[in-house]
């Protein structure tokens, strides 16, 4: 028990050198966190996969096989790695719990292939950008609130396997929440990992991890009365708009905008949520300020369309007297026809 209580100490004393924790502008008290990725437990932390990145379900997200401090001789031979991970994490989320700290096991996931990420490919960054992506589509395809292409359904499909077959083989925990983006493309992906799985999948749809609010269409969502007809279980955070209130198409979200976007999802989470393990179904260009904020050693993983990476992330509670400043949007560039047509 001691060397346990040794352990634990050393773990905190490393959280509180990690970043995690935003700059703040004069204002009102706020609850925050300071966030810190606990090292050394995925394949995906090392920056030197980033160039074939593993299809996480075939190697079981990538947890490293190691020793922890609540193994017990006599039970090493009947768990699988996941559940002695599992048990370790439920019981450091106990111990943190008395210190305003606890953990949570997050499984962030990008939606599969949709037809805008095909268009990009198709007509080039620049062309797609100053054009093409403010286009609702070109006459033989559409992207606006861009839909899974059939290699993005099939991808996903991978992903429900895995989480049928292989994660109650493994001992993965199963998540206790579901949240997701409200594009149409991941509220697809969201369903079609999980909805022939539970009775009634009912994850809730969040504005804070939505697309990268620009000039694409693709980044338009849809109202909230289509998304509640085609996905009748899914729940809305309160105060979800009827009509898409933030897209323009005319400007460009600034990263430090969307870096305290997707904060203010991980606060929420981690002060009103009170499970440990949490699916997020969201985009790549959030998961990467997402893997920033937390610390995490690798935050430029290359997550691919209908790829998903576990975390293990600490909060420490803290009280601010502000919230983080953020710089404006830019003007999106405008250009006449151009690429392919």
């Amino acid at each position: 028990m001691a060397s346990m209580i040794r352990w634990l100490a050393a773990v905190a004393l490393v959280g509180t050198a990690l970043p995690g924790l935003h700059t703040v502008v004069s204002g009102e008290e706020v609850v925050t966190f300071r966030y810190s990725t606990h090292r050394g437990d995925f394949i995906q932390e090392d920056p030197a996969i980033n160039a074939n990145p593993p299809d996480y379900t075939k190697v079981e997200y990538g947890l490293i096989d190691s020793p922890y401090p609540t193994d017990t001789f006599n039970d090493e031979d009947n768990l699988t790695k996941w559940q002695r991970y599992t048990r370790f994490i439920n019981y450091i989320n106990r111990y943190y719990k008395e210190v305003n700290s606890t953990y949570k096991l997050l499984y962030l996931s990008r939606h599969g292939e949709a037809w805008h990420n095909v268009a990009t490919s198709y007509y080039g960054s620049k062309c797609w950008d100053c054009y093409w992506s403010q286009q609702d589509g070109n006459g033989t395809t559409t992207w606006r609130d861009a839909e899974l292409t059939p290699k993005g359904v099939a991808q996903v499909g991978e992903s429900n396997k895995f989480w049928a077959e292989t994660v109650p083989a493994a001992g993965i925990p199963f998540p206790g929440s579901f949240y997701v983006s409200p594009m149409a493309r991941t509220l697809a992906t969201a369903n079609l990992t999980f909805g022939s799985i539970l009775p009634v999948f009912a994850p809730t749809v969040k504005e804070t991890l939505r697309e990268t609010i620009n000039q694409c269409t693709c980044a338009w969502r849809h109202p909230k009365s289509w998304i509640h007809e085609r996905y009748p279980s899914y729940l809305f955070e309160p105060g979800f708009a009827e009509e898409d209130q933030l897209f323009t198409g005319e400007s460009i979200e600034s990263a430090s905008a969307q870096s305290a976007r997707v904060r203010r999802f991980l606060d929420d989470i981690f002060l009103n949520d009170k499970n440990t393990f949490v699916s997020v179904v969201t985009h790549g260009v959030n998961v990467g300020p997402m893997l920033e904020i937390i610390g995490h050693p690798n935050p430029k993983f290359n997550l691919t369309t209908g790829q998903s990476i576990a975390v293990l992330v600490k909060a420490d509670k803290v009280v601010l007297n502000g919230t983080a400043a953020v710089d404006p949007p830019t003007p999106a560039e405008v250009c006449g026809v151009c690429g392919p047509v």
